[in-house]
């Protein structure tokens, strides 16, 4: 059981005191004594007393404020020294002493400069705030940070502002409120000038990290406080951040981790009489030791520590005390004990609620009487502010009673006058009216006659040019419609030259290949089908080993060889011998392009793989694309055709690709075309997919695998063997 779960609040808010005020009152002591040019005695006692507090030696500064205060009348030098009496107790946790001075220091607070009012009370303020947080008491320190926040904001006092920000967020994390206490500490870390403020922030940021148990982040923000702190060689902070560590140690079960740097926060504290600090500090290790079921060792610690508390007025802590006292006694079965820590635990929550009960009947009652006195402030300035206005007007009424005689005097003698100028004017004035009417009549004529002598010629020009308009765009209508005509007339013309060219070169290689293969069916049956059956005939008639007529026979294969041999070259194209295969493809299919309206794309990889295959594969894919191209021609209507040639790892990819008009592939019937496509690729041992949908086109795959097999015989016995090496088959069994 975690009795002491408020972990660090404590130790923050005493850091936070430490140095952040400290830093208060090194920055704005000059806001007190540097005023002036030239300082008086006490005015340099005061800064000599800040300045021996601020550089550490307190007790010095103790003594003399105590004598400064016994021998000055000087209000202002009273405050001073009453907050900087407010200040020496905080850190020594003495919270009664320190409320009382701060009370002793805005009691004196007297200045005539109100920014040097506002100043000393928004420093007493949160020295207010800081003692009753101490106490337990969060409402009243949170009432204080907020007025503090309002006098800083009102004399445009950064520093202060800050120190009140961080003074509120301490109290949020307080109460539980981590969101917006993690917003008001990221706040305090954009102001840079006060270092102090940076570290202390970082210390709040991890504790409620930590609060969180998101123990990694808590330690990223400790120790950048903790490597500021070294920096500013400050051993207040040292021993907060070494607390703050332990803790999270202590909450990630390193017990060891934790009590180690435990102690090293007491003797950092007892040697600079941290007092708060080394009660925090010790009451977490009795903690630790609670829950080791340590109890005897634990009793010493707390019971040790409640002395502290009790000497310091630190209610809060007394309450940890108790609690953790009686559960030490029930788990010794010392129910007596017990029930005498359970009493004094409940006597300190109702004083502290009666604390604040009390503090809130008696600020009511006051803002009452304020009010009251007000109020009849109020009345009595209404009260003399309208006697003021009666004596006044009377004044006034008296004033212009004077002023109406002179002037009615003066209007007697003028009116004489008047009357005469009067009359005068009026006949003058007549004479210029009857002049004035006669001038204006002559220029409405003027006026009348220009105007309807520009209407006439506005209108004499509008009508011709109205006309001229018109005609106008009437031939320019003609002229658009002839010219539209005239342009549909010449596409249908550039049309049908380009579709007869491109029936004239279909119907041109269509022919050529009919003539080719008429031409190779008549070689095949005359010379070498009629040579193969008078050798079937001879062999046939051959009786037993009679080889008189093998002599004719060897010359006949041999004929037959050579034919064969001359047909074959004769089959081949002769750029096919002269050039490389990509060269010829391409070129064939830039005159296709140039000749049609077709725009035709091509692309091989590698080019000199390709160019390597052997003749007959490169042949069968010529005509492959011959076949595919002359497809596309006659049916689909396409204006764009993609042809890509890849060689990859010994296997061909044939992509033929166009935007025509498509076809349902379900329900298609394959013409002579489509079976001689088959036919084809079925040869070369490959395999093809056509892919095609009306009004998107059609995309031809052919997969050709391990062409070398193809070309060499050894490799596939099945394929690739033509009509010479049966011949030679033939002849070698001979």
């Amino acid at each position: 059981m975690v009795i002491y779960n408020q972990r660090l609040h404590f130790a923050l808010l005493f850091l936070f005191l430490s140095f952040g005020l400290q830093a208060q009152i090194e920055n704005k002591k000059t806001s007190f004594v540097h005023k002036n040019p030239v300082q008086t005695r006490e005015e340099k006692a005061i800064a000599d007393l800040y300045a021996l507090y601020n550089k550490g030696d307190d007790k010095k500064a103790y003594v003399k404020a105590h004598s400064l205060l016994k021998t000055t009348k000087n209000n202002r030098s009273t405050a001073c020294a009453d907050l900087l009496l407010a200040y020496y107790f905080n850190k020594k946790a003495v919270i009664d002493s320190s409320i009382y001075y701060t009370q002793q220091a805005l009691k004196f607070n007297t200045v005539v400069n109100d920014s040097l009012k506002n100043r000393l009370y928004a420093l007493g303020y949160n020295l207010l705030a800081i003692n009753y947080k101490k106490r337990g008491i969060l409402g009243e320190s949170k009432k204080w940070h907020l007025k503090g926040i309002d006098a800083s904001q009102k004399y445009r006092e950064k520093n202060l502002f800050y120190t009140h920000t961080h003074g509120l967020a301490l109290v949020y994390s307080e109460l539980g409120d981590y969101k917006n206490a993690l917003k008001l500490f990221k706040q305090c870390l954009e102001y840079k000038e006060d270092p102090e403020i940076i570290y202390g922030s970082y210390i709040n940021i991890g504790d409620i990290y930590a609060a969180q148990k998101e123990y990694e982040l808590s330690n990223q923000y400790l120790n950048k406080a903790n490597a500021l702190c070294q920096q500013q060689n400050n051993n207040n902070c040292r021993a907060i951040i070494a607390i703050s560590l332990a803790a999270n140690f202590e909450a990630q079960h390193k017990k060891t981790e934790a009590l180690r740097l435990y102690n090293e926060a007491i003797k950092i504290a007892d040697a600079n009489e941290y007092n708060q600090i080394a009660l925090i500090a010790r009451l977490n290790t009795g903690n630790m030791l609670l829950e080791s079921k340590k109890y005897d060792q634990a009793k010493v610690i707390y019971l040790s520590g409640l002395d502290n508390a009790l000497k310091l007025g630190l209610l809060h802590d007394q309450t940890v005390i108790y609690k953790a006292l009686k559960e030490i006694a029930i788990a010794q079965e010392d129910y007596r004990n017990a029930y005498h820590y359970t009493n004094q635990y409940y006597k300190i929550q109702d004083s502290i609620t009666h604390l604040q009960n009390q503090k809130e009947i008696n600020e009511l009652d006051v803002k009452y009487k304020t009010s009251q006195k007000e109020k009849e402030i109020e009345a009595l300035q209404f009260e003399n502010a309208t006697r003021k206005l009666t004596l006044e007007n009377q004044n006034e009424a008296i004033k212009n009673m004077r002023l109406q005689e002179e002037i009615s005097n003066k209007v007697n003698e003028n009116k004489i006058l008047f009357f005469q100028s009067s009359s005068e004017k009026k006949r003058s004035e007549i004479s210029l009216l009857k002049k004035d009417q006669q001038l204006k009549a002559l220029e409405i004529d003027q006026q009348k006659k220009t105007r309807w002598l520009t209407i006439i010629a506005f209108l004499v020009l509008l009508i011709p040019i109205t006309g001229l308009l018109f005609q106008y765009y009437k031939r320019l209508k003609a002229q658009r419609l002839l010219n539209s005509k005239q342009a549909e007339i010449s596409s249908q013309k550039i049309n049908g030259i380009l579709k007869d060219q491109e029936l004239k070169l279909i119907k041109a290689s269509i022919s050529g290949q009919d003539k080719e293969r008429e031409r190779i069916s008549q070689e095949l049956h005359d010379s070498i089908g009629g040579n193969l059956a008078a050798i079937k005939l001879q062999l046939n008639h051959m009786a037993g080993n009679n080889f008189s007529n093998m002599e004719k026979i060897n010359l006949q294969l041999d004929e037959t060889y050579q034919q064969v041999r001359s047909l074959s070259h004769t089959l081949l194209p002769k750029k096919f011998s002269q050039n490389k295969f990509c060269e010829v493809l391409e070129s064939y299919l830039n005159n296709i392009s140039a000749a049609s309206a077709l725009k035709i794309s091509f692309l091989a990889y590698p080019k000199k793989g390709i160019n390597e295959m052997s003749e007959g594969i490169q042949i069968e894919i010529f005509k492959i694309i011959q076949e595919l191209l002359t497809n596309t021609i006659k049916h689909a209507k396409a204006s764009q055709i993609e042809i890509q040639l890849n060689l990859v790892d010994g296997d061909l990819n044939v992509l033929f690709e166009d935007n025509g008009a498509g076809f349902n592939t379900s329900n298609y019937t394959p013409g002579i075309g489509y079976i001689n496509l088959e036919a084809r690729i079925k040869k070369l041992n490959g395999s093809f997919l056509i892919d095609s949908k009306l009004k998107r086109g059609t995309i031809v795959n052919i997969e050709i695998p391990s062409f070398e097999a193809i070309a060499n015989p050894k490799k596939n016995p099945m394929k690739g063997i033509d009509l010479k090496d049966q011949l030679d088959e033939l002849k070698n069994k001979i």
